[in-house]
């Protein structure tokens, strides 16, 4: 009922009602984001701002090419908002151990995340590399090769950062975000009051809280509205351009990301109430903040399970390439 009468007011739209969630601002692990001292000193042996990748000396290739390897993947994990850097293990990095090895005619780079105690926190293997290109050590390949193992490594770093969440009783796995809305402007007519009035609404629920005050919020979310002049519309009608821009701030000031909602509307249709358009606006630019405060915070990613005990008589920990 709402959504009929949604679209029905916003007669005119190119399209369905729509919410466009701003690429480069939800797809951001933050494998390694400094949660603060709070979260520094509840965190299990908590990862620092950085991931060391020492010279891989186990990866059959000479220094020259080991190096170009480290520093492409380096790279592309950089790509991946993973702030890896190529350079020796200083204390309390967590860094790569890297390596390979030959299966019948293919080499398989493999890969290991450490801990500063040296231990085993993940690893894995990469697609195979044919033996000959490895061996020449082929800067396309070990590009290619890089590129391609920088996405499970992306991926056991944000499961790692997910399962020191769950050790924390504080983190946004075990409580509700504290959010605070600063409100709507620019929307005309009873906009500003209308859509704020429905947003804190339908956010609430068992992962958001709204609060009053920006003391202690996890997240700040912010509305402005602008408003086109108006414009011959296709159907005879003149139309207005309407768009909402729901900004999400972290607790630091940053952006974590934003939703976007664009629609074409009757023109003046707005100058008055809003009704029923601020409500079904209002629920599904909840539903886009819900999901940027999720992915910038990691609260829906799965916890990588420990790794496998050591077998009896196997060293635990590995020696700290300096």
């Amino acid at each position: 009922m709402i959504r009929a009468l949604f679209v029905r007011r916003l007669a005119g739209l190119a399209g369905a009602a729509g919410l466009l969630l701003l690429s480069g601002c939800l797809d951001v692990p933050h494998p390694f984001r400094d949660p603060g001292v709070a979260g520094r000193s509840l965190a299990r042996n908590a990862p620092p701002a950085r991931l060391a990748i020492p010279l891989p000396a186990a990866a059959l290739l000479g220094d020259e090419a080991a190096r170009t390897w480290s520093r492409d993947i380096a790279a592309a994990l950089l790509e991946q908002t993973v702030p890896a850097m190529a350079q020796p293990v200083r204390p309390g990095d967590w860094w790569l151990r890297l390596g390979a090895e030959t299966r019948g005619g293919l080499v398989i780079p493999t890969y290991s995340i450490m801990t500063p105690a040296g231990r085993v926190r993940g690893s894995g293997e990469g697609v195979g590399v044919p033996a000959a290109a490895w061996a020449a050590g082929d800067a396309d390949a070990l590009l290619q090769s890089a590129r391609q193992l920088a996405v499970p490594i992306t991926g056991a770093l944000t499961g790692i950062q997910a399962d020191q969440m769950a050790q924390d009783p504080h983190s946004l796995k075990h409580r509700a975000a504290r959010i605070y809305f600063s409100g709507v402007k620019g929307a005309p007519g009873d906009g500003d009051v209308a859509l704020a009035q429905a947003f804190v609404a339908s956010l609430r629920d068992a992962e958001d809280a709204i609060q009053d005050h920006p003391r202690e919020a996890d997240f700040t979310v912010s509305c402005a509205v602008s408003i086109s002049a108006v414009i011959p519309g296709g159907t005879g009608h003149p139309q207005q351009h309407l768009q909402l821009v729901w900004r999400v701030l972290d607790a630091q000031g940053k952006e974590s990301g934003a939703a976007t909602q664009l629609h074409d509307i009757d023109a003046h249709s707005l100058d008055g109430p809003w009704g029923e358009v601020a409500l079904a606006a209002a629920q599904e630019a909840a539903a886009g903040v819900r999901q940027v405060i999720s992915r910038y915070s990691g609260r829906d990613n799965v916890p990588l399970p420990p790794p496998v005990a050591v077998p009896p008589g196997a060293p635990a920990v590995a020696k700290v390439p300096r």
